[in-house]
């Protein structure tokens, strides 16, 4: 009997000492885990993994996973889906704490789609919890078709908002991550969308430093973020995922990043391939070089189908299998920081969707800015107008709001659809009459008016003109050739003429006309600002956009969003697309006055600034803000500095932003906290920057202040 209990005792032991070298015991770390399981793999399996479509391990029971998935505004390509704003419109908001709640909620949608997938044993792409989002690139030139997935064309914003992003969707509980982001692409990708399998950004180190780089520093060495993303470019002549001046000499040693290193999708087929329809790098003789070249440096894991490229490259010992298990090490760290080999699986408990729609409208509401507003035809009194008068190509077009990178909504309101929704609340005899028609298209001239058209915008007393672009003509990488448009991007920055053309038609008619315009970026509107009632700026303002719009047009909500690009008066004010200096771009370094400067955006009430002063021994800047109109409203309280001792820096850049809400004739005091970095000086193109002394003028509304520092 003794010999038994002694057997068993023995067995129970051998059992625990498995259980504790098991890689799913979550009572291990992390690193313990992923070193245990990177033990067990073959070198066939541990190459596999470094694919972004990782096949399944049926051995050791592991399924197979797909590192791509989206959710740029949402999570997208997997079927329904909240579509909040685009982030050129998000960063309009100037709200990065609701930016972080929001990817916070389309985290908690994305682990609801990622149990359902894994319970029906789908395992494709779209399904997993990585996402290849945040796009941080400068919005350099409104030309470039895909700055509609940025934060706008300012540094500082679009570090505050991509930050934002990043701790969104890796909300942490117990060691275990939500969700993993993406900051990308790395670096200097911001067009032409038709060479950007080919173009070469030539980048002076005083632009690479002052204007590129910053955001991907700032999130880099403030958050945890999981994956960075190279570029499809070349800089300075050397591809981006191969670039190791931009990879290892930055990324990894000046900014200690060690988390995970992701080609863009098919990017190294660029350094190899020979193609006489699309130009291409052609940086590398073979398929195997080009592996070689980037993981035999530091990128882990390969968006793409370069398996075999891989494994040649190993059997030609151009990469030894050290380096291939320091990568995988890092990917099965990754996997494991999302608790997928746990034996429960984290954050099982199903969010309150209802909360994601009313965010959507949150957003939308916040992100719209009013650009023009004559005589204060806006907010609109429904009771003053009998019959009103609802057109243009994107009056009722839902696919239009929900821009690119989108889910699919369960039920999208076009703007529209919000006007006759909110007129049907109102009591019978009050209702305006609404007409609707499209007008005209979006750029050719095939539609065809119907032939009481003018008689019914005659009868109107009001004409909601709602125009613009369409995710459709402005993207990524589109077979688009048109008046304006050539492969994603635009030639002119005007509206198109044909919208132009039918304004002019309908201010002969002596209707006044507000004009909704939808972009994804600036579009030059001189005649628009000078001729029209009013103009807001909408953006593709996702699922909820057509009640946002109505509730600002008819003043439910007053408007607070602000410009997170320059709109430029015309393209003649660019310099060349195709060259990535700064000079004459955006608003930190052009001279020329702009039709509506960057930060700008008009409310229904007013506001007054005051008492500007700065603390040097904390570096801390206060002033104040009176609302001294009669709405209740919010206003974005901005900050921007000069640096007078240094001709070739910025004319002027923001050093820091809030939103506050100030009840009409109240006053609130906003402080800012200045990073000490914001005084220093870029000296020479080796990354050196110093801080001397001299005069800086701070802006705050339309105030400044000169200080010595």
């Amino acid at each position: 009997m003794r010999k038994i209990i002694v057997s068993i005792i023995g067995i129970l032991f051998s059992c625990c000492a498995i259980a504790q070298q098991d890689f799913r015991n979550p009572n291990l770390s992390i690193d313990e885990r992923a070193q245990l399981l990177l033990n067990q793999l073959t070198l066939e399996e541990k190459l596999g993994m470094m694919e972004h479509r990782n096949p399944a391990i049926e051995r050791l029971g592991i399924p197979a996973y797909s590192w791509w998935n989206e959710a740029l505004h949402g999570v997208a390509r997997n079927g329904f889906a909240t579509v909040y704003p685009m982030p050129i419109a998000l960063a309009a908001t100037f709200d990065d704490n609701s930016v972080q709640e929001m990817f916070g909620m389309v985290a908690d949608e994305a682990r609801l789609k990622y149990f359902r997938a894994q319970k029906a044993g789908q395992y494709d792409d779209y399904t997993g919890l990585t996402f290849f989002t945040p796009n941080i690139n400068i919005f350099r030139d409104p030309r470039w078709g895909r700055g509609m997935e940025t934060y706008g064309e300012d540094p500082y914003l679009t570090a505050r908002m991509g930050t934002a992003c990043v701790k969104g969707l890796q909300q942490q509980v117990n060691g275990r991550y939500k969700a993993l982001a993406c900051i990308k692409h790395f670096a200097v990708h911001s067009g032409p969308e038709a060479d950007r399998h080919s173009f070469d950004a030539m980048v002076s180190g005083r632009a690479l430093w002052t204007t590129y780089l910053p955001a991907f520093k700032n999130i880099v060495q403030n958050t945890d973020v999981g994956m960075v993303m190279c570029g499809y470019n070349r800089l300075n002549g050397e591809p981006c995922c191969t670039n190791d001046n931009l990879l290892v000499q930055i990324l990894r040693n000046q900014w200690d990043y060690d988390n995970l290193f992701v080609t863009d999708c098919w990017a190294l087929n660029d350094c190899w391939e020979r193609d006489t329809v699309i130009p291409r790098h052609e940086t590398h003789a073979t398929a195997a070089d080009a592996a070689a070249d980037a993981f035999g440096s530091v990128i882990d894991l390969e968006c793409g189908s370069g398996l075999n490229a891989l494994k040649e490259a190993v059997e030609q010992k151009l990469i030894s299998t050290d380096i291939i298990d320091a990568h995988v090490l890092k990917i099965l760290k990754a996997r494991l920081s999302l608790g997928m080999f746990d034996p429960e699986q984290p954050f099982q408990q199903i969010p309150d969707t209802t909360s994601f729609e009313r965010k959507a409208l949150e957003m939308a509401q916040k992100s719209i800015v009013l650009l023009q507003n004559k005589n204060n035809i806006l907010p609109l009194d429904a009771n003053k107008h009998k019959r009103i008068a609802v057109v243009g190509p994107n009056a009722a077009d839902s696919v239009m709001l929900c821009g690119n990178y989108n889910g699919t909504p369960r039920h999208a309101i076009t703007i529209y659809e919000g006007i006759v929704n909110y007129i049907n609340t109102l009591p019978k005899e009050q209702r305006p009459k609404v007409y609707f028609d499209t007008a005209c298209h979006h750029v050719d001239g095939k539609y065809i008016l119907p032939h009481n058209f003018d008689n019914q915008i005659a009868k109107c007393d009001l004409v909601i003109f709602v125009g613009g672009l369409s995710p459709e003509l402005e993207g990524e990488e589109l077979k688009v050739e048109l008046d304006g448009f050539h492969g994603g991007d635009r030639t002119s920055i005007e509206l198109p003429r044909i919208q132009e053309g039918m304004l002019m038609k309908i201010k002969k008619m002596g209707k006044p006309i507000v004009f909704v315009l939808c972009s994804g970026s600036a579009v030059a509107l001189d005649w628009e600002d000078q001729n029209l009632d009013a103009v807001l700026a909408d953006w593709y303002g996702g699922q909820a956009a057509g009640t946002a719009v109505t509730d600002v047009l008819f003043g439910k909500v007053n408007p607070s969003g602000k410009l997170p690009v320059t709109f430029y008066s015309s393209k003649n004010e660019l310099p060349p697309f195709d060259s990535y200096e700064m000079e004459n771009r955006t608003y930190r370094f052009m001279t020329e006055k702009p039709l509506y400067p960057f930060g700008y955006g008009l409310s229904y009430t007013s506001f007054e600034y005051n008492n500007g002063q700065y603390n040097p021994e904390d570096l801390t800047f206060t002033y104040s803000i009176k609302n001294t109109g009669n709405f209740d409203g919010e206003e974005v309280a901005q900050l921007y500095l000069t640096n007078t001792g240094d001709k070739r820096s910025p004319v002027k850049t923001l050093v820091g932003f809030q939103r506050v809400f100030i009840p009409k004739g109240e006053t609130r005091t906003v402080s800012f906290h200045l990073d000490e970095e914001c005084f220093y000086t870029y000296v020479d193109d080796y990354q050196h920057f110093e801080r001397h002394s001299g005069t800086f003028v701070f802006h705050y509304g339309d105030q400044e202040l000169e200080v010595r520092y």
